[in-house]
């Protein structure tokens, strides 16, 4: 494995149970405990939701995102202004995505060659260029915490021919990558991004030819894209024993409550998710018990709050009748009380996971926790 610069940043375990694992990483604004959830604010915010709540339901790191910071309000700017942190107000750690993520979700509007993704901005049209070097580029003049290569993400299902191609095509990317990170030298961390859809062999290839070239850290991209659960956990399961134990495990876009649960049983470390949020905006709540969608009538004469145990105090005080009132009404409140209270169970159970497998007791905590999240929305009154 290659060495990278900037030793200041480092990653150290705390506690193994199994394959699930605790640890602090170290950046220059701040320590990240893991397991860690990454609330997303892609361009630069948090839906509904003030930076007060993040930090305050525990999150100590959040995501934004290269593309979009990339398109409004520039990069350049961002960088005039004291870079992300003190543009945003946020003054904890930060990863970026590197706009790989875009390359799928913005099909209509790209075209992908080996040097670059060229685009069609989603806001005017403007035809805008992603090359890896640019990339790197933009996420130091973000000043993010910890960059991400650019590489090419994969819808499933998808013929086994393409996914080889956008994986070859990611690795090729993540040397240009390193290399760019490597002649711009900067406070940040550089994580590299398995690929390889849901071909074992291909993942495993991936991982291998990523710590070949090193990084501080590796995530695995392209799952939570139309396969199932199963599917992903396979191929997590694929991948995990090639990385390397003495550096971070990022699962990217992923999850529900139980993904996380069976990612961190298979040995990840961190994951992001725009669910918290967007599914907040649209009445769901995410509780110890489950899923519970606020817009079911049966809420509607309900006193009793989501949770009356969760610290987080919307949680423990808001009716599930207001609740609901705010959520049919079209109130803006009830989004925003909604997004904060997902945010804060998501962050209460990689608390919660942590302290289980600080204590050898993850497996007994991943069977309860299975149990009450079966419960969903028929919770007894």
């Amino acid at each position: 494995m290659s060495p990278l610069n900037h030793l200041a940043n480092r990653f150290e375990l705390h506690a193994v149970d199994g394959l699930a694992r605790t640890g602090q990483l170290t950046t220059p604004h701040g320590v990240v405990r893991t397991p860690a959830f990454m609330p997303v604010g892609t361009a630069g915010a948090m839906k509904g939701v003030h930076w007060r709540e993040v930090r305050d339901a525990g999150s100590d790191i959040v995501l934004g995102n290269t593309y979009h910071l990339m398109l409004r309000p520039g990069a350049e700017r961002i960088a005039a202004l004291g870079g992300l942190q003190h543009f945003t107000g946020w003054n904890g750690p930060m990863l970026t995505d590197s706009g790989g993520f875009q390359v799928m979700s913005l099909s209509q509007l790209r075209k992908v060659s080996e040097s670059a993704v060229t685009f069609r901005s989603h806001i005017d049209g403007i035809k805008v260029e992603l090359s890896p070097e640019r990339s790197i580029e933009v996420q130091r003049l973000l000043g993010s915490d910890i960059a991400m290569q650019l590489d090419e993400c994969v819808r499933l299902p998808a013929e086994r021919s393409d996914i080889e191609r956008a994986m070859r095509l990611s690795l090729r990317w993540a040397e240009r990558s390193k290399r760019a990170f490597e002649t711009a030298p900067s406070g940040y961390m550089l994580f590299g991004i398995v690929q390889g859809g849901d071909v074992p062999e291909l993942r495993q290839a991936s991982a291998r030819g990523l710590v070949e070239i090193g990084f501080h850290g590796y995530a695995i991209g392209g799952l939570a894209v139309g396969e199932p659960q199963a599917v992903m956990l396979a191929m997590i399961e694929q991948t995990v024993p090639i990385l390397p134990d003495d550096r971070p495990r990022y699962l990217m876009g992923v999850g529900t409550p139980g993904d996380l649960l069976e990612a961190v049983k298979r040995g990840i470390d961190m994951f992001d998710c725009v669910l918290p949020t967007r599914n907040g905006r649209h009445g769901v709540a995410y509780t110890r018990f489950g899923q519970v969608n606020l817009r079911n009538a049966r809420h509607a004469d309900d006193p009793r709050p989501l949770d009356e145990t969760s610290p987080w105090p919307s949680t423990r005080n808001c009716s599930r009748a207001y609740l609901h009132h705010l959520v049919k009404s079209g109130e803006t409140l009830g989004a925003m009380l909604l997004s904060e209270i997902n945010i804060a169970y998501y962050q209460r159970l990689m608390a919660e996971i942590s302290d289980a497998i600080g204590q050898g007791r993850f497996r007994e905590f991943h069977e309860r926790a299975r149990i009450e999240w079966a419960q969903g929305d028929i919770t007894p009154r």
